[in-house]
């Protein structure tokens, strides 16, 4: 499946309030099931000293499918097509691996 042809069929699953702009809902859904991931991998480390189960890499799995639902939602809520926002960062990254400047910070180096 490719990305702009999921950002479509989730659209169809797309209920939620609005809040102030559209775009507010899905930006929040998307940094608080970000975190939910993070919490999973912290408590893989606590819990198991970092190693993975079946059962919990189909839980971060699952957590990991919801991030991608609220980054479609608002990539749709933005006008963005996902395969488009894909191909850009790829880009970005591949031009800084060329330029020797994948480590280091900033947006525009």
């Amino acid at each position: 499946m490719e990305f702009n042809e999921y950002q479509k069929k989730s659209r169809q699953t797309a209920v939620y309030p609005v809040i102030g702009q559209g775009f507010v809902y899905p930006a929040l859904g998307l940094a608080g099931e970000s975190g939910e991931v993070v919490e999973k991998i912290k408590k893989i480390f606590r819990d198991q000293q970092g190693i993975v189960s079946t059962e919990q890499r189909q839980a971060v799995a699952k957590e990991l499918g919801d991030v991608l639902w609220y980054l479609a939602q608002l990539a749709t809520e933005l006008d963005l097509e996902l395969n488009q926002v894909a191909q850009d960062n790829l880009d970005k990254l591949l031009s800084r691996q060329q330029r020797d400047q994948l480590h280091g910070s900033g947006d525009n180096r």
